[in-house]
């Protein structure tokens, strides 16, 4: 039973609180000694270790698990996929809404040549234009398509087949930043051709500081490591394997996996509660994407002319975000919203709830209430402000 002075998590996509399970393998882990690399008793233990947790999060994805290289989180996996293409020669394509952990190495990769890297605008409920990326791929020669699955801040999804389909067509490889997918909605890697695959075991219940690279077998790309000084992770990524954490991320996937569909039916239908909650008592505000299909526990939401970092501060007993927490303190607003045509005003006036598997309905009812009085608070105190 929570107490009234407990907080409210509601920003699982900032990071999720350790699941049980993960905690348990993790400080498990953490309290043994030994290399995985090695070669006496205690490091082949740790490697034994690494060994599980690789097969755990491989059957989470449907893959084998020599197709994943484990990283210290999605940013450097999103960076090691784009690297390892780029080197191909080649265009860089992506959307306008991606994560910057894509868009900014995207970009730092071709600063001395711009022109190689092709942006794709969303329409006003973030959706891709998969014409416009179709001609783009027959009129240019791309080395890389990298399209994230769900959306960071608005929870919006992207159907991925018919963009990998187009561009294994014309002979570029398709990454996938699926850092909010992952340990939320099933994902088979048998089905969906991708070539790359970005996750981090923090946006589902596991540890910070790790996270995985999916790098499908036989896919046209040599390995281009960031990270040099050891033959690591198949020479992928040199350094000390971090063990401790691996095997938290495995422990994650596994227990994600378990309840996978029955959190996403739960979790969505207290997601829809939030929302009508709101929508029914604060006037004028408004759900971010959501004509289109979403992330089961993401609400991203607009209440017009009232400041969200306003908002939150009004209410100290929930946990949210006013966008990425990746561009907290940032002065500039949501590069999602303004690419969804969302004017500067409508994008710092939006924030951002999400939803997670260890959420109630308790939680639900308490942050509804906490959000329109926020909002209520704050409309008081701009009227009274710019009252004559």
């Amino acid at each position: 039973m929570r107490t009234e002075g407990e907080v409210v998590y509601l920003d699982y996509n900032a990071t999720a609180p350790m699941r049980p399970e993960a905690l348990e393998a993790t400080v498990s882990a953490m309290q043994t000694v030994g290399n995985a690399s090695s070669m006496h008793h205690l490091g082949r233990d740790a490697a034994t270790r690494v060994d599980h947790a690789r097969r755990q999060v491989a059957d989470l994805l449907n893959c084998s698990p020599g197709e994943l290289i484990f990283t210290s989180g999605a940013t450097e996996a999103n960076n090691l996929a784009l690297h390892a293409a780029y080197a191909r020669g080649g265009y860089l394509m992506t959307s306008a809404v991606e994560h910057p952990a894509v868009l900014e190495a995207a970009r730092s990769l071709t600063a001395e040549q711009p022109d190689a890297l092709v942006v794709l605008p969303v329409d006003s409920d973030g959706a891709l234009d998969l014409e416009l990326l179709s001609f783009t791929l027959a009129e240019r020669d791309v080395a890389l398509v990298s399209i994230m699955l769900a959306n960071n801040e608005t929870g919006v999804l992207v159907d991925l087949r018919p963009v990998v389909e187009a561009a294994h067509a014309a002979g570029a490889l398709v990454h996938t930043d699926a850092t909010q997918y992952v340990g939320r909605l099933p994902l088979d890697l048998s089905e969906l051709d991708v070539d790359l695959l970005s996750l981090s075991a923090h946006k589902f219940g596991g540890p910070q500081g790790v996270g995985a690279l999916f790098v499908r077998r036989g896919a046209a790309l040599p390995y281009r490591p960031i990270l040099v000084g050891g033959g690591h992770e198949r020479g992928w990524r040199a350094g000390t394997l971090n063990v401790a954490g691996i095997v938290g991320l495995g422990a994650a996937a596994e227990a994600a996996g378990k309840r996978l569909e029955h959190e996403a039916v739960r979790i969505g239908e207290l997601r829809d509660r939030l929302e009508g909650l709101l929508l029914a008592k604060v006037d004028d505000c408004h759900i971010n994407g959501r004509r289109l299909a979403r992330l089961p526990g993401v609400t991203s939401v607009t209440f017009p002319g009232v400041p969200a970092d306003a908002v939150l501060v009004a209410m100290p007993h929930v946990a949210a975000s006013d966008g990425s927490a990746c561009s907290s303190g940032a002065p500039s607003p949501s590069h999602v919203l303004l690419a969804m045509g969302r004017s500067r005003e409508d994008a710092d006036s939006t924030i951002r709830l999400s939803l997670g598997y260890a959420t109630t309905e308790q939680d639900i009812e308490r942050a509804a209430e906490a959000v329109v009085a926020g909002v209520q608070h704050v409309r008081t105190v701009l009227a009274a402000t710019h009252a004559p």
